[in-house]
């Protein structure tokens, strides 16, 4: 396959995600998702301001290490936080996908900064532990969005080694090392934390154990495959 061919299917693919996780409820008019750049590493791609529900192969633009678009936008409008991306993929060399969002299941976590912890056996992809990150920490009173190369050092640092953060009265920031496993993580990481919300009106909550954890989540990549196509079959034929 040529590099040509290869960007293009990667770019489909990039499209068929925005689609799965808006289909999903993990994006809706808001939220977005990137893809390192195969041949520059340095560079990502991920649309441009558009609902992800709405967007297409011609939508896409790539960004360079400073997060701004290396190419003419022809006046389109660019994802303020786009930073978030580009900082992370920065500071992790082994993440090829990011997902911002603030979808419903996980920001009654967020806003109350109870911990979001693995419930049931894909819930252990988010990891044992997911930090949370609060802006007034360093940036005092804001509008709340990542607006700003700071900004996204400081949510990629709460990040640090983990797969998932929150962020404090806003949202999720998920990673992945491909963008079938981000899809994934995203997918399940916010069933979980319905399954858990559920769980903590009925009283008690049994958490995975660490040992669970590390077992199950050892998923292995046929499986996300799987998973992946099925969320694919389940989007609407016409767009």
């Amino acid at each position: 396959m040529t590099q040509a061919a290869t960007l293009d299917a990667l770019i489909a693919d990039l499209v068929t995600a925005n689609h799965i996780l808006a289909n999903e409820d993990v994006l809706d008019a808001f939220g977005h998702v990137s893809v390192r750049h195969p041949e520059r590493p340095g560079h990502f791609l991920m649309s441009c301001s558009r609902a992800p529900e709405l967007v297409g192969a011609a939508d896409i633009v790539e960004f360079d290490e400073q997060s701004q678009p290396a190419e003419a936008t022809q006046g389109r409008a660019m994802y303020i936080e786009r930073f978030i991306h580009g900082e992370i993929y920065r500071a992790r060399p082994d993440v090829q996908a990011v997902c911002h969002h603030h979808a419903p299941a996980v920001m009654p976590f967020c806003i109350s900064g109870t911990p979001l912890v693995p419930v049931y056996q894909h819930g252990a992809f988010i990891g044992a532990e997911v930090p949370f990150w609060d802006s007034k920490h360093e940036f005092g009173d804001t509008n709340l969005l990542l607006s700003s190369v700071e900004h996204g050092a400081s949510l990629a640092r709460a990040l640090g080694a983990n797969w998932c953060v929150l962020m404090k009265r806003h949202g999720a920031t998920v990673a992945g090392k491909s963008l079938t496993e981000l899809v994934f993580r995203a997918v399940t990481g916010c069933r979980n934390a319905d399954f858990l919300h559920r769980a903590h009106q009925l009283g008690s909550v049994d958490a995975l154990t660490p040992g669970e954890i590390e077992q199950a989540r050892q998923i292995p990549p046929p499986a996300m495959t799987r998973a992946f196509d099925y969320w694919k079959s389940r989007l609407p034929r016409i767009r």
